[in-house]
């Protein structure tokens, strides 16, 4: 059964990623009738928020795009930061509703910060710890609880994470067409794109809880063999 349903999300976080590749490779050739790049488009967004300690720079790579609180930049992947289209747009808001997030101490983004040490530590050696507990889960199934452990945590910023993600969308379409950098021809494509990045943070947690659930799974049937 676990197979199965390791398989199904395999599938569907394939199909969600083609998803949203397609939707942006679409969007990337609509251009803003204003023609702002998204350097452009980051900058007043932040300015129209009062935010002026943060930097827009270019970051190399593909849908590399993030905010860093650590140095208060927001990092725009190069076909983001030079373009004039929809998607460059969407997604150069979206940044920076992480940063608006950021200025105005949202809870579920401190939240999402303050776990990092945690989830970096974790992410580290979950997998080994969570082999070696299965291995021994006869002998030492105190190893297996501390990976379940170390993997819930892991889990739970899967899900602190969505309401984030969802969040920055929703203050950077708000603010979209607030400011006019989008109109009728052009909202509901930058809606729809990140829509579609929406869901690839829904299938990573949702599959993230079903491998948790597995795990625990395991180490309750070793127990009742006790």
């Amino acid at each position: 059964m676990y197979w199965i349903i390791f398989i199904g999300f395999a599938l569907l976080s394939w199909l969600v990623s083609h998803r949203l590749k397609s939707k942006f490779e679409a969007y990337s050739k609509v251009a803003l009738p204003n023609g702002m790049t998204g350097k452009d488009v980051a900058e007043k967004m932040l300015r129209d928020n009062g935010i002026y300690d943060v930097k827009v720079i270019s970051t190399p790579g593909h849908l590399t795009d993030h905010y860093n609180p650590g140095n208060h930049t927001v990092n725009l992947s190069e076909n983001v930061y030079y373009s004039n289209s929809v998607a460059a747009a969407a997604v150069a808001a979206h940044e920076c509703g992480h940063a608006v997030q950021h200025a105005t101490a949202y809870a579920p983004l401190k939240m999402r910060s303050a776990l990092v040490p945690v989830v970096s530590f974790a992410s580290n050696i979950v997998q080994w710890v969570l082999l070696g507990g299965i291995i021994m889960v006869q002998s030492f199934p105190q190893l297996l609880l501390f990976g379940i452990v170390l993997f819930a945590a892991t889990t739970l910023f899967s899900f602190i994470t969505l309401p984030v993600e969802i969040n920055a969308s929703s203050r950077a379409l708000v603010w979209l067409s607030s400011a006019g950098i989008t109109n009728v021809a052009t909202h509901d494509k930058a809606e729809d794109a990140l829509r579609s990045a929406a869901y690839t943070y829904v299938v990573a947690a949702l599959g993230s809880l079903a491998t948790l659930l597995y795990y625990i799974m395991i180490f309750l049937g070793s127990r009742s063999r006790d």
